[in-house]
């Protein structure tokens, strides 16, 4: 029977992807203290990667569905690691990374794809502090990445 986060994820349409795997030498969860800490994840949907550069190619809706992608990720690697997403009690922080041009500087709404979709899914358990950072490149070439701490009920 799915939990009242997977029902709000379903009349939302949304499908929550097989965690992905680690890339590199590192595990994508770590439970420490009553935190999980979600390693950075990328923008990968049912489309593949979103890449590119924002204000470089890359408008800012792009980099909002990105960013809402990276949110979604977030929450599969919640579910694998905790079984059940109604053990999220809150998203603590949030910190994301935008692949930038030089003078692009609304990264903050970019993330903006990200802590709305937390707030849609979760009320006021997904709001969070975040930091929203402007990067010259990301791995894979992709337009955001974001790592998340999640408090456990």
């Amino acid at each position: 029977m799915a939990g009242q986060i997977e029902t709000r994820l379903a009349a939302l349409g949304v499908t929550l992807p097989d965690a992905p795997a680690p890339a590199a030498n590192y595990v994508p969860t770590l439970v420490s203290q009553g935190l999980l800490y979600v390693s950075g994840q990328l923008p990968n949907g049912p489309d593949g990667l979103v890449k590119g550069r924002l204000g470089d190619g890359t408008d800012v809706e792009t980099g909002q569905q990105a960013a809402k992608l990276c949110a979604i990720n977030i929450l599969a690697q919640a579910k694998a690691a905790l079984g059940d997403l109604d053990r999220i009690a809150r998203v603590v922080k949030l910190t994301a990374f935008v692949a930038s041009a030089p003078d692009f500087h609304d990264q903050p709404k970019v993330v903006n794809g990200a802590s709305d979709f937390f707030v849609e899914v979760l009320g006021d358990n997904g709001r969070h502090a975040r930091s929203a950072v402007g990067v010259a490149a990301l791995p894979l070439g992709v337009a955001v990445e974001i790592d998340a701490v999640i408090e456990i009920a």
